[in-house]
């Protein structure tokens, strides 16, 4: 069988799609997901004049999103903010609860764990370049949500919410997708080859 008949044959597909499906897949690959996203928030480098920290959060919402397709994505992502505004410690910086400025991050992960989902399903995590833009646009997902609420907690201006909510991380957020861009679509070609 060609590669060409490979790829499309798994057209449609995410990477989750791979395994045996399964009630037992589903619950365990959402609740990996939120654990692995509480675990990665847990990496939290504090920023100058921020309350948010840049964070592994992120690019593991980004991650699950893609990997597990649209609604494993989301039902993940809300598991991890559910669990977490009820108080486990597991948000950035060991924090719990929905009282801290940066919990709109937290609600925009679960926006762009759908839309990153949704483009998997179409394909945009095989190729370095489209996964390269899914990045982008599920971190600007997060930063529409994340930044207003960042606003509304604190009583900044736009501009400062700007300054200390988007502005510090677009670098890192560079950092993250190229980390993607290498290796989602590697992750395919391997499951091409078998």
């Amino acid at each position: 069988m060609s590669t060409a008949t490979v790829t499309s044959a798994r057209s449609g597909q995410v990477l989750a799609d791979l395994i045996p499906a399964s009630r037992v897949r589903d619950a365990a690959l959402v609740l990996g997901g939120a654990a692995l996203t509480g675990l990665a928030a847990q990496i939290a480098v504090p920023v100058p004049g921020s309350p948010v920290p840049v964070t592994g959060q992120t690019f593991a919402a980004l991650l699950v999103g893609t990997a597990l397709g649209a609604r494993r994505g989301f039902v993940s992502l809300a598991v991890y903010a559910l669990v977490g505004a009820a108080g486990v410690p597991w948000f950035a910086e060991g924090r719990a609860g929905t009282g801290m400025p940066s919990f709109g991050y937290v609600l925009g992960m679960l926006l762009a764990s759908v839309v990153v989902g949704a483009l998997a399903r179409r394909g945009a995590d095989r190729s370095v370049w489209r996964t390269a833009g899914t990045m982008v646009l599920g971190s600007a997902v997060i930063y529409a949500v994340g930044v207003p609420y960042l606003a509304l907690a604190t009583g900044m201006s736009a501009s400062a919410a700007i300054a200390a909510g988007l502005t510090p991380f677009l670098v890192g957020d560079a950092l993250k997708a190229a980390l993607a861009m290498g290796v989602l679509p590697t992750a395919w070609k391997f499951v091409d080859k078998r």
